[in-house]
């Protein structure tokens, strides 16, 4: 154990958000549930860390790159988070501001219907159960809801006509 909170330790203090989804796992299995808690906040820390470098240099991360994929997936588990709390409002306008934070058209998107729903007031499981394709996605392999079913065109139709 004391080998693992070397390594968390390490990569926190380097910002490694990528390494710390790696051991993940371990620190699951390995510690206790308050230290898993405070893992996930220095995941979280870190993610909002560099949120902020992002916005202050207006710059667009690549979810191609291994830190920036690291730190969209924690602000977007942070986002669910909200979502799942039934904290819609909070939930929406982070999606928001992740839809536009990523170079890729397909998780901006994702985002955006993301919101929509949030903005929308539809609960996190009906979402998942009525608008998310949740297979799909599984296949698409992604961190985030990729996938939806029809009902997604009808949430960004009825956001046009005011419904």
């Amino acid at each position: 154990m004391n080998d693992l909170k070397a390594e968390v330790y390490k990569a926190q203090e380097e910002g490694d958000i990528a390494k710390l989804y790696m051991l993940e796992q371990r620190a699951q299995d390995e510690l206790s549930e308050d230290e898993v808690m405070r893992y996930y906040s220095n995941i979280l820390e870190l993610a909002l860390e560099r949120l902020t470098e992002v916005l202050e240099k207006a710059i667009k991360m690549d979810i191609n790159e291994v830190q920036d994929f690291a730190t969209l997936r924690a602000l977007y588990e942070y986002a669910v988070e909200h979502y799942s709390a039934g904290s819609v409002h909070d939930a929406s306008a982070l999606f928001e501001v992740l839809s536009g934070l990523s170079n890729s058209k397909e998780f901006s998107k994702a985002m955006k219907i993301h919101q929509k729903a949030a903005d929308a007031k539809i609960t996190l499981d009906d979402f998942i159960n009525e608008i998310a394709d949740v297979d799909k996605t599984q296949q698409n392999g992604t961190f985030y809801v990729s996938a939806f079913s029809s009902k997604a065109d009808e949430l960004f139709n009825d956001s046009k006509t005011g419904k």
